[in-house]
């Protein structure tokens, strides 16, 4: 007798497909949220500002990272409304 699979992708394919679009929109925004607060704090170190790069690097990134999950977004859903609405062509041969 063969062991259960814990966790079967091909039954929860699915799922597994929309929790990885989830999860890559959420390193994204937090990506760049991140990089943008380093560049900000590296300025800032650099001109001896007092936290003024930081912060306007951080408003940057957030928006930078809204723009580009945004984007993603529209081509997931351009990708499963191209899926949903092609013929098969199987039924063409």
């Amino acid at each position: 007798m063969a062991p259960k699979k814990f966790f079967n992708f091909n039954d929860n394919r699915p799922w597994a497909q929309h929790l990885q679009i989830v999860m890559q929109l959420g390193l994204t925004m937090a990506g760049s949220i991140v990089f943008c607060l380093f560049v900000g704090r590296l300025l800032d170190r650099w001109l001896a500002t007092g936290g003024i790069f930081t912060a306007v690097f951080i408003i940057l990134g957030i928006v930078g990272g809204g723009v580009v999950v945004y984007r993603q977004i529209l081509e997931v859903t351009e990708s499963e409304k191209n899926k949903d609405s092609a013929p098969d062509n199987e039924d063409l041969k």
